[in-house]
Order: structure tokens, then sequence, then C-alpha cells
């Protein structure tokens, strides 16, 4: 199995926290210990549970890993529509990050159907 950092799933996922760090750096202040923190931690838990299944030594788990990078991908999602519906990011400024969230998600689901058919 390659190293988790050679997975384009999770250089593209890597690559999204990076841009959402930068976003949320200009949320107000008071949102730093909420929202902020919350789309940070969301987004940081995709590429984490990628790398963390990626070494598990069954597939089944690395399959259970890579869902629950499925679901913190939602939650990004989601926290990233409620920081542009609160105006926390202008509409154009969201579009990038929710394009690339559907483009993860599409990868994340291919690459949880290939483990999974491997582990029979």
């Amino acid at each position: 199995m390659q190293h988790f950092t050679e997975l384009k799933v999770w250089q593209r996922s890597h690559v999204l926290v990076l841009n959402l760090y930068r976003l949320t750096s200009r949320f107000p202040a008071d949102e730093r210990f909420g929202l902020t923190s919350q789309l940070r931690r969301a987004a940081a838990s995709v590429p984490t549970n990628i790398a963390e299944g990626a070494k598990r030594q069954g597939k089944q788990d690395y399959a259970r890993f890579l869902n629950i990078a499925q679901g913190s991908l939602a939650e990004t999602e989601y926290l990233v529509m409620l920081s542009r519906d609160l105006g926390y990011l202008a509409p154009e400024k969201a579009e990038e990050p929710l394009s690339e969230v559907s483009e993860i998600a599409g990868m994340l689901h291919a690459l949880r159907r290939k483990v999974e058919g491997s582990s029979s």
C-alpha cells in the first residue's frame, strides 16, 4: 500500500484544509472558539482520517476511517455553507471550497469502494 501522502485524495484534502485556515483567519474574532474552530477541525479531520486509516492493518478498518473522513467532509461542506450564509464568506469565496469538497467526496467514495472491494 502506498504512503498516504501519495494519495491524490489526501493531497487535495490537505490543500483544502490550508485554504480554509486562510479563509477563516478573516472570520470575526468572537467566532474564534465557535465556527472558526469547528470548521477547521472538521476540515482537518478529513486528511487526518485518510492518513490514520491508511496505516491500519485491515481493509475493513481502513474503509471505516475513510467513512469517518466522508462524514467530516460533509460537516465541512455544511460549515462552509453556514459561513457563507452568515456573511463571513463572500459567495464567490465559498464557491471554490464547496466545489473542492464535491470533488474530494467523489474521490473518497471511489477509494472507499476500492478498499472495500479488495477486502474480499
